[in-house]
C-alpha cells in the first residue's frame, strides 16, 4: 500500500513516500480503509514525531475511513462502518486504530471533516473541560488561536457558553474568527497582551489559558491570568521549551499549571479522554452546533504541498487530506 513517512532531516521534518505491506489488526485493533487525514503542527517538529539522529516514522496522527476488518475481541464496529479517531500512519490507504479510540462518524460531517476532529477536540476536551474546568460565563484566552487546536478551543468554549479572546499575527484570521464567536482578538505575535486582556475582562483577567505559542508567551500569559485561574501548556511552536515563572503570582493569586500531551499516556488513559470527548463535546458536532472548520483540503498525492501550507502559517483552522479509493 501507498504511505508517507516522516524522517528527520536538518533540523526539520521531510516527507518520504514509501510503498508497505497493508498491515493486519491485532487483537482489540480495526484496519481502517483512509478516505481522509489531516495535519497537525507538533508532527512537524522534530522532537515530537521523531527524534534527531532516529527512524523514520509513519506520517499522520488522525484520520477517517470504513473499517475494512476487525481484529480478534472487536465486536464494537462492523466492516464497512464509517470510523474516525487517532491513528499512527493516517497518511497512508490503510491505517490501524485501537478499537477503544474508534468513534463512529456522525452522518453529517463528510470526511475531511471527520478526519479533522479526533486530536485536537480531544485535546480540547482535556484542556478545556477535563482539566481546565471551564464554566459558561469564564473568559478564556487562547494564543495562536488560528490553528487547528485554537480554533477547536474557540468552538468548544463557545458551546460551552464561555467568552474567547485570541491572540494573533494577522487581522484577517482574527476578523474571520469573529465571525465563528471570537469575542476579543488582539493582533499580536509577541507577549504583549496582558494588559488587553485586562482590559477585556474588566480588570479580572482570563480563568483559563490555552498556550498554543510556547515559551516566548508563557510569562504573559501568566500575567494575564485570573485569581485561581488555570494555565494550559499545550505547544511551543515557537521552539521555546524554557521561560521564567512569577513565583509571587502563581502564589497570590493560586493559579493552577498543567500540561497537555498524549506521548506518555497509556492506551488505557487515552480511552478515557475518549470516552469524555463522546458524552460531552461530539453532541454538539453531531447536531451541528460545532462545524469542524477545515481551511483547505489536499489530494493525497500532494502531502508535501499540504505540509509546506502549514508551515506557511496561512491558513485558520485544519489542513485536510483526501486519500483515493
Amino acid at each position: 500500500m501507498k504511505s508517507y513517512w516522516l524522517k528527520p532531516d536538518s533540523g526539520k521534518t521531510a516527507l518520504e513516500f514509501r510503498d508497505v505491506p497493508q498491515p493486519e489488526p491485532g487483537p482489540g485493533q480495526i484496519l481502517l480503509k483512509m478516505h481522509a487525514a489531516s495535519m497537525n503542527r507538533g508532527e512537524l517538529i522534530v522532537g515530537h514525531a521523531v527524534k534527531t539522529g532516529g527512524p523514520a516514522k509513519a506520517a499522520g496522527g488522525e484520520g477517517a475511513g470504513e473499517v475494512a476488518k476487525l481484529g480478534e475481541g472487536v465486536s464494537s464496529f462492523k466492516t464497512g462502518d464509517r470510523v474516525m479517531g487517532r491513528c499512527s500512519g493516517a497518511f497512508a490507504e490503510y491505517s490501524l486504530i485501537d478499537a477503544r479510540e474508534a468513534l463512529a462518524v456522525p452522518k453529517n460531517l463528510s470526511w475531511e471533516e471527520a478526519a479533522s476532529i479526533p486530536l485536537v477536540f480531544m485535546v480540547v476536551h482535556d484542556m478545556l473541560i477535563a482539566q481546565g474546568k471551564l464554566k459558561a460565563g469564564e473568559w478564556l484566552l487562547v494564543t495562536g488561536i488560528s490553528s487547528g487546536v485554537g480554533v477547536a478551543a474557540l468552538q468548544t468554549a463557545k458551546a460551552l457558553g464561555a467568552k474567547v479572546i485570541g491572540t494573533s499575527g494577522s487581522q484577517d484570521k482574527l476578523d474571520k474568527l469573529k465571525g465563528m464567536g471570537l469575542d476579543a482578538g488582539i493582533r499580536t505575535r509577541s507577549g504583549d497582551f496582558a494588559d488587553a486582556v485586562m482590559k477585556a475582562t474588566g480588570g479580572k483577567g482570563a480563568n483559563l489559558v490555552v498556550n498554543n505559542v510556547g515559551g516566548s508567551v508563557f510569562p504573559e500569559t501568566i500575567r494575564a491570568l485570573a485569581y485561581e485561574g488555570r494555565h494550559a501548556t499545550i505547544g511551543y511552536v515557537d521552539g521555546v521549551l524554557k521561560a521564567e515563572i512569577d513565583i509571587e503570582t502563581l502564589h497570590t493569586k493560586r493559579l493552577t499549571l498543567f500540561g497537555v500531551s498524549n506521548r506518555l499516556r497509556t492506551p488505557e488513559q487515552r480511552a478515557v479522554t475518549v470516552r469524555g470527548f463522546a458524552a460531552d463535546v461530539l453532541p454538539f458536532i453531531a447536531a451541528g452546533k460545532i462545524k469542524p472548520l477545515v481551511d483547505r483540503v489536499f489530494p493525497f498525492a500532494e502531502l508535501p504541498a499540504a505540509k509546506a501550507y502549514m508551515e506557511s502559517n496561512a491558513q485558520v483552522g485544519k489542513i485536510a487530506v483526501r486519500i483515493p479509493g
